[in-house]
């Protein structure tokens, strides 16, 4: 067998080829010149990406693109590459010759001897060709045998020294395992190589114990002690009131982008208006500068982006006024601010390194905090490896419609049947933030409706048409199989539509409706100030449009689910994290709000749905826009999220070591002609946000979530307080006696079994959770006061 590298390239000698294969000159020429060059190149890319990127391997120093011929080894691997390097030249030079023949000035020559050669076949060419590609593979089989030895040579080397054996750190338990995955899989991603990992067992420890933090520290790389990172000075956040910064960090081309400009710009002088208020409200209180990246994961094309397309087309715009009021609010409180509405400015901010994200980030998180959504979050998880579980603490989700504890922990969400397509990513519950307080959980972040000055007071008192109605509903497919409903009301009322379309008028709205088209803002606005009743057909659920036309003078007629929709029995609830029960189609006006401005009927009941209009037409309601939903309350809101809530700081043990059993009774003091527990301040005074003075303990009945239990009492449920209460004093406090005491991980507990006379704990703080009721279970409930209009903040907790 000839030697691999010294291939015979016999078929190609120029005399024997131009005797036997004049024709195949004329013919085959250009393609054997293209397979044969083709050939030469695809060894060579085979070569490069057959060694698992060495040649392009980098260093702790080099850049990233710097090709490494040292790492080939000895004289032998660079021989054999000079020598194929040296075939190929041959190759191209008697092609080179061939083709002179094909640009001869006497083609009358060559036509005759093509024509008289025609019937000979080009026997054997093409098999000669194949060997010599296989001969090709063979060399590349070859080089790689010559370099994995060369690399075992240089492993040996290391281990003679010492310097790479894998430490024995009891501390480091996973260091072991970790070295035999970047053995076997430190090629499957280029973001290793782009670390300095080339292959050996060096590059591998110095990449565990200084790039991700799987190994201890290597005392050679002169590493004995963790460099420490010298915090930034602390800045204080100024409000600001000019805009023009923000408007160009949003950007353009998309329309959604451009809806939300225009928002921004038509609020503006109410969020300074505002901030100027808050900033009176503070007292000039220190507030710190957070560095705050803003990423609309929903809003980027490796998403799908949805939403850009359906903004003129009458599509869903509540998750775009949310965010617009988000960036806004941030940016007027004095943060540095920055947005992301695609992967590579994600990259950008975040300093993911190339590859397929299996790598950590090349330094500390840029930010503070980080507002996304769900498509964001899982962005995230694909790009920034193992940074993600190290800063989800900063992270804070924007979640429309909730997550609760038992569908946000992986590992119960998967044993009890909670598992859906969202939730299961472990953060804090208060890390989800919600459009309306409806899951105590979880943070309310909301959004802003506009407010009327004087004047457009007056306006709306003087204009309104007593019969008029409008309807909730820009998209065509809301008012199928209305007709007849809508036929009754029209007896009683003008009713007018904002259904987008594009050529003809909709089939699904009636001829008797007025309808106007998809209207701007502003118009929109001006014909909700003229109408008496804003009408709703049961979807959308939960958006923003009923608080504007509340603010504008609107009585809400919605209709009341019976039975309650849910995760259990509605299609479009179904696979969402949460179990929530939704009364009607906007629970929070129904709850928050009521009557007179929002009546909640049955529309199914003709004898209660006419009498419901018939009240509607007897009276008059001014505008109303609850505080938490204007700027100036978002403002405040936010600015107390920000400054208090810490998810990466450890929180202190509670109970206190040492702490003796009457001490711990002694926590808890009962109000007066009350079942309701407060915390005895004069006692200990314990770091907590919201403070400690503002909790109140008591007792669910059977069947009742500690949410429905605090409301009872006037009260907002508060998942913070839940560590100072899961302790068995707090069962005796309450009165139950405690014939056994277990600690398990269930969502519903603390709680006390009635049947059984067992006082039941939580094991994982993750799980702790207002939501849930069992029939078997009375539940241990940490409730607290709120701010007049600010169901989300405690008294004492701005």
């Amino acid at each position: 067998r000839p030697n691999l590298v010294e291939v015979s390239f016999g078929v190609l000698d120029l005399p024997l080829f131009s005797i036997c294969c004049a024709p195949i000159i004329i013919l085959w020429y250009r393609f054997c010149r293209i397979f044969v060059v083709g050939v030469g190149f695809f060894s060579l890319c085979f070569l490069m990406t057959s060694f698992g990127g060495r040649f392009s391997a980098k260093r702790p120093g080099d850049s990233p693109f710097t090709v490494r011929a040292e790492v080939l080894g000895g004289q032998e691997s660079r021989g054999v590459l000079r020598k194929i390097s040296d075939t190929l030249e041959v190759i191209m030079k008697r092609m080179d010759a061939l083709s002179k023949l094909g640009n001869a000035t006497d083609n009358h020559r060559l036509e005759e001897l093509s024509s008289a050669l025609d019937r000979i076949q080009p026997v054997g060419l093409v098999e000669r060709i194949q060997a010599i590609a296989q001969n090709m593979s063979d060399m590349a089989v070859r080089v790689e045998q010559i370099l994995q030895r060369s690399i075992a040579t240089n492993r040996a080397k290391d281990g003679a020294f010492g310097q790479c054996e894998i430490p024995k750190d009891p501390r480091y338990p996973d260091c072991t395992s970790k070295m035999d995955w970047m053995r076997a899989r430190w090629t499957s991603d280029p973001c290793y190589a782009f670390y300095g990992v080339d292959g050996s067992d060096c590059s591998f420890l110095i990449y565990l114990s200084e790039v991700e933090w799987f190994c201890p520290p290597l005392v050679w790389r002169n590493q004995t002690t963790t460099p420490t990172v010298k915090p930034l000075a602390r800045k204080q956040a100024v409000f600001q009131s000019d805009i023009g910064a923000l408007l160009e960090q949003v950007g353009t081309g998309k329309e959604s982008l451009s809806f939300m400009k225009r928002r921004i710009r038509r609020l503006a002088a109410q969020w300074v208006s505002a901030a100027r208020r808050l900033d009176e409200k503070l007292r000039n209180r220190w507030r710190d500068k957070k560095k705050i990246l803003v990423h609309i994961g929903f809003l980027t094309e490796e998403s799908g982006d949805v939403f850009s397309p359906k903004v003129l087309k009458g599509g869903p715009l509540g998750e775009m006024v949310q965010w617009a009021d988000i960036v806004t609010a941030l940016h007027v409180l004095g943060h540095n601010v920055k947005i992301s509405v695609s992967l590579k400015e994600l990259h950008g901010f975040l300093g993911v390194p190339p590859g397929r994200g299996s790598c950590p980030l090349t330094g500390a998180l840029p930010f503070d905090l980080i507002y996304t959504d769900y498509h964001g979050l899982q962005q995230m998880k694909q790009h920034m490896g193992l940074s993600l579980r190290k800063h989800k603490c900063h992270i804070r989700v924007i979640d429309t419609f909730g997550t609760e504890p038992a569908y946000n922990h992986e590992e119960y969400a998967t044993l009890h049947g909670y598992r859906t397509n969202w939730g299961y990513w472990n953060l804090h519950g208060q890390q989800y933030m919600t459009m309306f307080p409806h899951t105590p959980d979880n943070s309310f972040m909301g959004f802003v409706a506009e407010e009327l000055n004087e004047t457009e007071r007056l306006y709306i008192q003087r204009n309104k048409v007593n019969n008029m109605a409008v309807v909730y509903g820009k998209d065509a497919s809301m008012w199928k199989d209305k007709e007849k409903f809508l036929a009754v009301l029209n007896r009683y009322m003008e009713i007018h539509g904002t259904v987008y379309y594009e050529t003809q008028r909709p089939p699904e709205v009636p001829a008797f409706v007025k309808n106007h088209g998809l209207l701007p803002q502003q118009e929109l606005q001006q014909l909700l100030r003229k109408a008496k009743v804003f009408i709703g057909f049961g979807f959308p659920y939960e958006g923003p449009a009923p608080l504007e036309a509340i603010a504008n003078g609107c009585i809400f007629l919605q209709p009341k689910f019976k039975p309650a929709r849910s995760s259990l029995n509605n299609e479009f609830f179904r696979g969402k994290p949460t179990s929530r029960k939704v009364s009607s189609q906007h629970p929070y006006a129904e709850q928050y709000i009521g009557k007179p401005h929002v009546i909640t009927i049955d529309f199914n009941n003709s004898a209660e749905f006419d009498a419901a209009i018939h009240d509607i037409m007897k009276i008059n309601v001014e505008p109303f826009l609850p505080y938490e939903y204007t700027c100036e309350g978002m403002l405040e809101r936010l600015h107390a999220y920000i400054q208090n809530q810490d998810f990466c700081s450890p929180e202190v043990p509670f109970p206190p070591v040492n702490s003796s059993e009457a001490l711990l009774e002694r926590f808890f003091i009962r109000e007066p002609n009350s079942r309701i527990l407060s915390w005895a301040s004069s006692i200990i005074s314990f770091p907590s946000w919201p403070p400690l003075t503002a909790l109140r303990l008591l007792t669910s009945l059977q069947g009742q979530s500690c949410v429905e239990a605090c409301q009872s009492k006037g009260l907002t449920c508060e998942p913070a307080f839940y560590r100072f209460i899961n302790i068995k004093e707090a069962f005796k406090a309450l009165g139950f006696q405690c014939e056994v005491v277990e600690s398990e991980m269930n969502h519903l507990f603390p709680a006390f079994s009635t049947e059984h006379g067992e006082c039941s704990l939580q094991v994982d703080p993750l799980l702790f959770s207002c939501a849930g009721s069992s029939a078997k279970h009375q539940r241990l409930c940490p409730c607290r006061d709120h701010r007049d209009g600010q169901v989300a903040l405690c008294k004492e907790c701005l």
